[in-house]
């Protein structure tokens, strides 16, 4: 191999060839990163020539550079955006004071455990997608999954290469740790929750892009506020990438949604191979919980400690008054002794909840275009146009949290098991539903064709059209 990582190698603006002992690391790791690939990366393509967005550098001129490229030989790239003169901490105990570029001693352990926790979800949503590229409903949405695919590859390298020049062994340790790991395995499962959920089809997929990512893009703001500048400008250009995997989810809804609504005026959506409105609820339903739970503890003394300490802050912090929160309050309903009631809480301990409340919002924000969309279609109420989809209840279906353990509906009412039991396969997909959108899974990988259950995108990838050879298969 050769001794020097390069710019045709590794695009990067970190001086990679002025660190040798870096650049040994990540020489030692770049194999090991490609057999994982290969193992557990997107099945039965590799060979294939993709329409690809490569990252060259973090100008606006460089970041985006589109051209056909086998996904092993992808360029991936290790992007910090630029160092800001002067810059100083934005909040918590160390506010005003210059922000850190080198690991505080008190908070390496946390901080470590913040990157490895981020860089643990990226090659998850690789092995959770690895099969859906033989059941893709055109060559658009092929392209889309594999953009998403070596993104989330990139962002791992940007975690790795903050392990590995900030944390020294146990970096490097971490860096391997995060190949060992696999999405779903019993033994070594993947560290959150929604992570090792299995995404079977590709309902599950736009589902996952809207809601798990968007989830992404909350935690990717927070951290960019932080106080050790490197994470902080390690972030900030992942967002920039972060954006198109949510538009793939997003859109991908929109589309599904405006195709349930053409098979609505010709009869029974489902007769005709198609994905009714209650389908689409109960996997929102699912999706949307499990992504939920990837904040964390609505009561968190976690949180307040990544507070303080300046490493997490909030969603875009400059839009708020008070950055020390030495005082603020939260308003949260809370269980206790089995009854739910309205409490106080100490804001710093909430800062999971607040970022939570900015994820809800954006959401809502997309669900109700989804609803425009049912609106707009004219399908006529007595096919089913008078239905619409909406968010469940944020207690409801949760696995992490206050709410854990408990049971609620989707309106937040607490229920008893027997009503649990007797109602769950109204509110998330049963095994029937399952099956049934698996029967739909069927490749469609003509050009210019798509699935029956979704509709045409609106328009191509950077101005092509959607015939265009996306994925040469």
């Amino acid at each position: 191999m050769s001794t020097d990582v390069d710019q045709d190698k590794i695009p990067n603006n970190v001086n990679l060839s002025g660190d040798k002992r870096l650049q040994r690391a990540l020489e030692q790791w770049l194999p090991n990163y490609l057999d994982w690939w290969k193992a557990v990366g997107p099945d039965g393509f590799q060979g294939k020539d993709v329409y690809l967005r490569t990252a060259i550098s973090v100008d606006t001129d460089g970041w985006a550079h589109f051209g056909h490229v086998k996904m092993p030989d992808y360029r991936w790239g290790i992007f910090l955006q630029p160092q800001e003169a002067d810059k100083k901490i934005g909040f918590g105990d160390f506010i005003g004071q210059p922000v850190w570029n080198e690991v505080p001693g008190e908070f390496r352990n946390m901080l470590r455990r913040i990157i490895v926790t981020q860089g643990d979800t990226e090659p998850a949503s690789v092995e959770q997608q690895r099969l859906l590229g033989h059941t893709a409903p055109s060559l658009y949405d092929l392209r889309n999954l594999f953009q998403v695919n070596v993104e989330e590859g990139r962002h791992l390298w940007a975690m790795v290469y903050l392990l590995q020049s900030y944390f020294g062994k146990d970096g490097r340790e971490e860096a391997d740790g995060l190949l060992e790991r696999r999405s779903g395995d019993p033994d070594k499962p993947r560290i959150l929750g929604a992570f090792n959920q299995p995404v079977q089809n590709w309902l599950d997929f736009f589902l996952f892009t809207m809601f798990t990512d968007r989830d992404g893009k909350y935690q990717l703001f927070a951290l960019s506020e932080s106080g050790f500048d490197p994470l902080a400008r390690t972030t900030k250009f992942m967002l920039t990438e972060e954006a198109h995997h949510m538009f793939v989810g997003e859109t991908g809804i929109d589309r599904i949604v405006a195709r349930t609504c053409q098979l609505m005026k010709t009869g029974d959506v489902r007769l005709q191979g198609g994905i009714d409105i209650p389908m689409l609820q109960k996997y929102l339903n699912l999706w949307f919980s499990l992504s939920e739970d990837l904040f964390g503890g609505e009561i968190s003394s976690n949180a307040a400690d990544f507070f303080a300490a300046g490493l997490k802050g909030r969603y875009k912090e400059a839009q708020y008054e008070d950055h020390k929160v030495l005082e603020g309050m939260y308003p949260m309903t809370v269980l206790d002794n089995g009854r739910l009631v309205d409490k106080e809480i100490p804001l710093r301990t909430a800062m999971n909840e607040v970022l939570r409340d900015n994820y809800v919002e954006d959401c809502q924000r997309a669900v109700n275009k989804w609803n425009r969309t049912i609106e707009g279609s004219g399908s006529g109420s007595a096919s089913g146009a008078s239905e619409r989809l909406r968010l469940p209840h944020r207690r409801f279906h949760r696995q992490q949290g206050i709410y854990a353990g408990h049971l609620f509906d989707p309106e937040g009412k607490p229920l008893i098991q027997s009503e649990w039991d007797a109602q769950k396969d109204a509110w998330l997909p049963s095994a029937a539903d399952v099956a049934y959108v698996e029967t739909l899974m069927h490749p469609v990988l003509e050009r210019g064709k798509i699935a029956n259950w979704i509709a045409p995108p609106s328009k191509g990838i950077n101005g092509q059209p959607f015939d265009f050879e996306y994925v040469r298969v």
